[in-house]
Formats: C-alpha cells, structure tokens, sequence
C-alpha cells in the first residue's frame, strides 16, 4: 500500500517526528510505500489549497494519515476539509493530540479512523489489514465512528524500544531538515518520564494504558531505553550520511533519569564522535558523578525544566516538586563542569499572580543558567492543568482554538493589568532577569524595565515591536564594554549570557 504522512508545523519550530520516522521504517520492510511531507515555514512556504491537492494527487496515497498535536489541530482540520471531499481514500489521524482528544477529532466527520497512543505495532496491523481486504475494527490503540457511535479501541502493549527498527531518514528528507536546522541534529535514547506534571501529556498516557492493560505503572514498563549499542550505530549511520551535523540533541523527556545508562552511553560517545551534545535533565536527576561524565563525553548543554520560580506554583499547579536552592545548585554543578545550562520557563499559569512572575525572574536572576527559553502556558485538552483552567474560567477558547504555538501570546485572560505584565515579560525576558541579577548590566536593566512596567496598554504598543532591535543595539553596546548580560539570541524567545554567545555565535 502506498501511506502518505502529514505533519503540519505551520508557524511553529521546526521539529522531527520520531514516531512517524520510525513508523517509515517499519512500514518500508513490511513492502509499502511511505512517503512523509512535513508542512512548515522553515522547510518552504505552506501550501495553498491547490498545492496541497496537486501534491496529495501525485502521491496517490492509498491511506493518508496526519499527525498532529494540539497546537496543529486547527491548521489540520483545514488540510482534512481541503482533500476530503477529492479523494475517496482513509484518512487516518494519530499524535498527542488524538490521545487528549479522541472524541473530538472523530465528531469533525473529516477523520475515518483515529489512533492513541504510541502506534509502531497497531498501525502496521492497521496497514496490513486493509491490504488483505481484512476488517480493520479490532486494531488496538484505534478508534473509529460508525452510525452515531463511538468505538475506541483498548490500547496495545508499549512498543518495545531495542525491537524498533532504525528510523527512516531518506523518507524525511533529512539533508534539508540538517540545513534549516543549522546542523542542529535531534536524537532521542528513550520514551517516557516518571514525573506526572499537569501540563504535560505523559500523565495523560500512563493514566490511559494502565487503564486499558488493567496494570501497574511498574508493569507499564513506561520508561524504556535503546540500546547504546543502538545509539552508537545510529549515529555513526547520521555521520556517514549526512553533511554539516554541528550538533547533537537527544529529545528524551529525562536522559540523565539511569545514571548507569548515561555512563555506559557517554563512554561510547566519546570513542565514535567528538561533535558536542545537547541533553535534557532533572535538578533530582543530576550530581557531579552525572556531570563529569557527560563533560568527558562531549556535552555541550543540559536542560532542566523549570517552569516557574514560585514554588508555590510549582507545588500546587503543576505537581513539580523541587526546590529552588536545588535549581540554583543544579545550575552551579553545570558550570563546574564547563558546560553550558539552559532552562524551559512558562509564564502565564493560571492563579499566577505578580509576585509569582517576578518569583521566577529573580530565580533566574539568582540561578544565572547559560540560557533560558520561555513561552506562555498553555492548557493542552485532557492534562490536569486544563481542567484547572477550566475550572478558573481562564480560558479564551476562540484564542486557543487559534494559536499554533504558545510562544507568541497567552489563550488564558487574566484582570488587564496582569495580561499587560505577561505581554511586557513575554515579549522582552532578558531585560527583566538582567534587572533582577547582579550582573555587570543590570543598573542599565533596571531603568529599562522600569520604563516598560510604567506604560500603559497604548505606550506599551506603540513601543513593543522595536524592543527586539533595541535589545540587540543594547547588546552590541554592553558586548563592546565586556559587560556580561542576557540578550535575545537564537530565536526571539530565548535568553543567553553574553559570555556564551561571543564565544559561539
């Protein structure tokens, strides 16, 4: 059978699908045809509706089949209205955002078949049957609409990592993914977390496949690894292949979660490869026996999931339990070991207050990680956090139907005054943690951030698109003097110290 894979990023990162890719693969050994067409402004201009058309009709799919996550939702019921009334073939939908929301997705009627979960097993039986003619209705992890009824399948056992075949990169084409990433190469070890935050899907997934396998979480299995072994062939497979790999990142949710795994890994590593690597981490997941071996390997940057300063919000929204003395020495370790730290901030949560924003603002000012990345909350269907959402009447339901990302602006509503804070700090964080910290530039800083809290709504728009030039202006300045400070850098939501960027800009 010949599947054509949709991954709509419009006004988004530019990210790679893992599952779809290895979902490729496996579909290629089975004797199909795959094909994947990734829909985002970074690879080439979205299609219009007779592009999109022309393109379906030159694959002749003979299944077509979306993923998608929530911030997509949109921009893909509108590719599903395009083609579904020209092509007579099953459309098949599957990612994050089917596992939250499986009812909605199938009542939109553009959809004859859903999946949940992670589907490597259950959508190549799904494939195989429709070639043999057979009934599809049984597939685990599927689910399906027939006369005004719902039938959503149990889910199936977790694929088991180190029995997946090697990705299919040819199918993504890759080359041109390396290049629009600036040679920035993702990679991922390992599936799962064993934190149940409330904004994020993993709770979402344990609850569903403990519920539908009738097991434990220990049963579950949840968090599973490849081998090193596999790692080690796929990247030597990537350098071999491909040109201009700058960097490596792994995508797991918690890379540094087996400490013996991060060992055995990084000595590997570093007798295949001397490219530098990125990883995600955990303040209680993370010592100087973790750091040194993964300075040794190579790594060039840990990430930590900080989310908010407050620990108080951390606590009572969004069930992360840690305490911001551990970030500050997380922060510190990474340091000593000569790497660089960065960190995931979120603002905008609901029953946030002032003080709690300029909670995590201080923390960063006190902290001073090599790097920062934040967005603005946002209440993915089917967490925790949504519902918290919900039920604070936060929620702007036009706006969340129609952001693709959560880095431009918040879809909750809070009083005025605290929708102006989170614009002011949404737009321009770097001014505000330099304020707050005791870095050379901070005096500067302050005067700044003072201007910006003393607007009102129509001072603040008549300034806030030039803020991102100024901040450059200003950074060229304080670079000039030696004057260590956070500027906006890579992408316009991302804060880094000077000292990193004059070294590697």
């Amino acid at each position: 059978m010949r599947v054509f894979f949709l991954y709509p990023s419009a006004e988004s990162q530019l990210g790679f699908n893992y599952g779809v890719a290895h979902m490729a693969s496996i579909l290629k050994r089975a004797g199909h045809h795959v094909g994947v067409w990734q829909l985002c402004e970074e690879l080439e201009p979205l299609p219009t509706e007779q592009q999109f058309l022309d393109r379906i009709a030159q694959e002749a799919p003979d299944v077509l089949a979306f993923s998608v996550v929530t911030n997509q939702w949109a921009y893909a019921k509108q590719l599903a209205q395009w083609a579904r009334p020209r092509f007579a073939i099953p459309f098949v939908i599957g990612g994050v955002h089917t596992l939250m929301s499986v009812e909605e997705v199938l009542r939109t009627g553009l959809f004859d078949y859903a999946f949940r979960g992670e589907c490597e097993d259950a959508f190549r039986e799904f494939v195989e049957r429709l070639d043999r003619h057979e009934s599809v209705e049984s597939v685990p992890n599927l689910a399906y609409a027939r006369d005004g009824q719902m039938q959503i399948n149990p889910v199936g056992p977790l694929p088991e990592l180190i029995r997946l075949p090697q990705k299919d990169y040819e199918v993504m084409d890759f080359q041109r993914m390396i290049d629009a990433k600036h040679g920035w190469v993702g990679l991922m070890a390992s599936r799962g977390c064993p934190f149940s935050c409330t904004y994020c899907f993993n709770h979402v997934m344990v609850e569903t496949y403990k519920r539908d396998l009738q097991c434990s979480f220990k049963a579950l299995n949840y968090i599973r690894r490849f081998s090193v072994g596999q790692m080690i062939e796929e990247i030597k497979y990537l350098l071999k292949n491909y040109r201009n790999i700058r960097m490596f990142i792994f995508d797991d949710d918690l890379f540094t979660f087996d400490k013996a795994y991060v060992r055995e890994f990084c000595g590997a590593y570093r007798r295949i490869c001397d490219i530098p690597f990125v990883v995600n981490a955990h303040v209680g997941f993370f010592d100087d026996e973790c750091a040194a071996a993964l300075a040794q390997a190579g790594c060039q940057i840990v990430k930590f999931g900080v989310e908010s300063g407050s620990e108080t919000v951390r606590r009572t929204i969004l069930n992360r339990h840690m305490s911001n003395d551990s970030i500050v020495e997380a922060m510190a370790t990474v340091r000593r070991h000569g790497m660089h730290s960065s960190v995931f901030i979120i603002i905008g949560f609901p029953h946030e207050n002032a003080d709690d924003v300029f909670d995590t603002i201080r923390l960063l000012g006190r902290a001073q990680p090599g790097r920062f990345r934040w967005t603005f909350f946002f209440p993915f269907p089917g967490t925790r956090s949504h519902q918290i959402s919900l039920d604070g009447g936060y929620i702007n339901a036009e706006k969340m139907e129609r952001l693709k990302n959560f880095t431009d602006q918040s879809c909750l509503e809070f009083e005025p005054q605290h929708n102006l804070l989170l614009k002011k700090i949404g737009r321009i964080m770097p001014w505000f943690v330099n304020a707050y910290s005791d870095l050379p530039a901070a005096g500067f800083y302050r005067e700044k951030v003072a201007e910006l809290l003393s607007m009102d709504e129509a001072q603040w728009n008549r300034v806030s698109g030039s803020l991102l030039d100024r901040d450059k202006e200003y950074s060229q300045q304080h670079c000039a003097k030696g004057l260590s400070h956070y500027a906006v850098k890579y992408n316009r939501f991302m804060g880094v110290i000077s000292d990193y960027f004059l070294r590697d800009p």
